[in-house]
């Protein structure tokens, strides 16, 4: 996909990414340094909690949802500045093994007076290799302008 500036988006379009795959070894990892609950790091543990068996941590949910983003090719390469998330939901539990992938649509727009970036509000929906929908929230990025041509 080309780079999108704040001036390609349209309002009701919807973008789909690649896909990634969680392995129990970057799940175990993650959890480790960051989201160390037992039903994300011990088998029985996890098999005796709500989720069954060993669950993958939201925030690494989040995290792999903003990669598959960047990878995209939905920013320009000097980024997209988030400026916050709205309905932060995880709506259903991802496991090792899980392949996510990410729809965005761009909800609304605005441009920034005199600066070289508008505000666009995504709808992010992450769903697993079945289709189920797993997380979804609402993004609202600083996007910056196309460069204007040269005199």
């Amino acid at each position: 996909m080309r780079e999108r500036h704040f001036e390609d988006w349209i309002v009701g379009e919807r973008l789909e990414t690649g896909s990634i795959e969680i392995t129990r070894e970057k799940a175990l990892a993650f959890a480790r340094e960051y989201d160390p609950q037992a039903f994300h790091l011990d088998d029985g543990a996890a098999a005796a909690s709500m989720f069954g068996r060993l669950a993958i941590s939201g925030w690494q949910t989040a995290a792999y949802a903003m990669r598959l983003i960047v990878e995209s090719g939905m920013f320009p390469a000097h980024g997209g500045v988030g400026l916050g998330i709205d309905e932060l939901r995880w709506l259903k539990p991802v496991y090792p093994g899980d392949v996510l992938r990410v729809t965005a649509e761009c909800a609304a727009k605005r441009a920034s007076a005199g600066k070289p970036s508008g505000i666009v509000r995504f709808k992010i929906e992450t769903c697993n290799g079945d289709g189920a929908l797993v997380m979804s929230h609402t993004a609202i990025v600083l996007v910056p302008r196309r460069a204007p041509e040269a005199a």
